[in-house]
């Protein structure tokens, strides 16, 4: 029978209530959203989603807004890597005002006295990390964003059990999203063995607002405090692998050694402390300072960890201070372009000046809706002189700076406004020449398998690529 009596409650006053609180809830996160730190770009796309699709915009912003939560991160260890003693060393091509830009913002200072080689292929960085693996002595320290299921990620839990049952204090951090779909059992025989696994803010049950959205993207591996791997691999066989692949991704990383790889140790241990809810300090009580300061090198680096658990931007800012200070040349290699409004200026005010810039993307990413927003951004730059090379066949995911050929920048971060303002990010600025030569000899190889924009770009679609263009840079701000 059909109740043709209007419930007062149900009918009436509910809706009116639902309503008044889908106000005032959405006139509170736009004051949440006016007083954080957002680029306005960012700033702008959320209040239009907010306003114009509350049913949409709201939930989502609950879920994926949050970058730097003060009540989530009031857990967190702050991070600001230092050591004990002198940490600098004159060199002769160190920038000391970018230096300077990024310790004032959270990054360390430089530090002297390190070795590094570059690992160029998927291949070397396979070897490096399996090598270390099997050579620690008392323990390792690996954090990934993607952790595959395939032969190159079984190899690895297959040789972190091995160590772990040898007695190595293993520990294994995965990022919970990137590593969505690795079950518990396939790492379980890690802690079978004697080792930790822990997983970085789980997704479901969603803990925390934003706990969806803040992604741990840092790649670090860490071996008895004072070596370490670092760089865009992660640990799958898209990435890196024991043999040559054809359809292997181009990625760039560097085995450290010295204090640099102990200032990492530090970002892992402050990372780690969080998510398996340890004592950071019980931690540090293992590492035996002299050991971990100990010179290994000749290379001064300086290590800035970027995200919600640093107080300002080191690595946007450090970035930007690079790009403004260059007088002849400028590199950038990456494989997701979506700068911020300064940071596209001060490239075309920088090539409009007469620096020679190239910029390095690959030809089609795996993300396609990035490939789209990145095209009205490598237009702009094309126009005011900027060389704009894509690379492939193959997708291309390393990420490096080079600036006059005398200092560089590489790591975990994208040239996009996840990595520079949202993501927990890990890079490595190169003050010393020998090093910084030899990431621009490596920078020359991938501009000589990339082909110029100018020779493949298609012109714009009038309707339908034209709107999927604008569309997926109205939402840039967001990916």
């Amino acid at each position: 029978m059909i109740d043709l009596i209007k419930h007062p409650i149900r009918d009436g006053l509910l809706p009116h209530f639902l309503t008044i609180g889908g106000f005032l809830l959405a006139v509170f996160l736009i004051a949440r959203l006016m007083s954080e730190k957002r680029q306005p770009g960012n700033t702008v796309a959320w209040l239009m989603g907010i306003v114009l699709i509350p049913y949409v915009g709201v939930p989502l912003y609950l879920l994926f807004g949050g970058r730097k939560l003060r009540k989530l991160m009031a857990r967190k260890n702050r991070i600001s890597p230092t050591l004990p003693g002198p940490e600098t060393m004159e060199a002769s091509c160190t920038h000391r005002p970018i230096a300077q830009v990024v310790a004032a913002t959270g990054g360390s200072k430089p530090v002297a006295g390190n070795g590094m080689e570059v690992l160029t292929t998927g291949e070397a960085a396979f070897a490096a990390l399996e090598e270390q693996i099997l050579s620690a002595t008392h323990t390792i320290h690996i954090m990934t964003f993607i952790l595959g299921r395939d032969d190159t990620g079984k190899r690895i839990v297959k040789l972190l059990t091995q160590r772990a049952r040898e007695g190595v204090k293993v520990r294994l951090l995965l990022d919970s999203v990137g590593c969505m779909f690795v079950s518990r059992s396939f790492v379980a025989p890690i802690v079978k063995a004697g080792g930790e696994v822990a997983w970085f803010m789980p997704v479901l049950p969603f803990t925390s607002r934003g706990s969806a959205n803040l992604r741990n993207h840092r790649k670090i591996a860490v071996f008895d405090h004072n070596i370490a791997l670092i760089g865009g691999h992660n640990i799958a066989a898209e990435y890196m692998g024991p043999a040559k692949r054809r359809k292997r991704w181009s990625d760039f990383g560097a085995r450290l050694a010295g204090p640099a790889a102990a200032l990492l140790n530090d970002v892992f241990i402050a990372d780690w402390a969080f998510a398996s809810r340890q004592s950071a300090d019980d931690l540090r009580a293992e590492i035996s300072v002299e050991a971990s300061c100990q010179p290994r090198g000749n290379a001064e680096l300086q290590i800035i960890a970027s995200g919600p658990d640093v107080n300002g931007d080191p690595l946007y800012e450090g970035l930007l201070a690079m790009v403004q200070s260059a007088e002849k040349s400028i590199v950038i290699i990456t494989p997701y372009f979506i700068p911020d409004e300064v940071l596209l200026r001060s490239l075309i005010v920088k090539a409009r000046s007469g620096c020679a810039i190239t910029l390095v993307v690959p030809a089609k990413s795996n993300h396609p809706i990035t490939d789209f927003a990145r095209k009205h951004y490598l237009r702009e730059l094309h126009r005011a002189g900027v060389t704009v090379r894509l690379f492939g066949p193959g997708m291309m995911h390393s990420k490096a700076t080079v600036v006059d050929d005398c200092i560089a920048l590489f790591g975990s971060a994208n040239f996009d406004l996840r990595s520079l303002f949202v993501n927990f990010e890990i890079g490595v600025i190169v003050h010393s020449s020998i090093e910084v030569k030899a990431m621009t000899a490596w920078a020359q190889t991938l501009i000589a398998a990339s082909t110029d924009l100018a020779k493949t770009q298609p012109p714009r679609y009038k309707l339908l690529g034209g709107l999927a263009e604008d569309l997926s840079r109205l939402l840039a701000p967001l990916l």
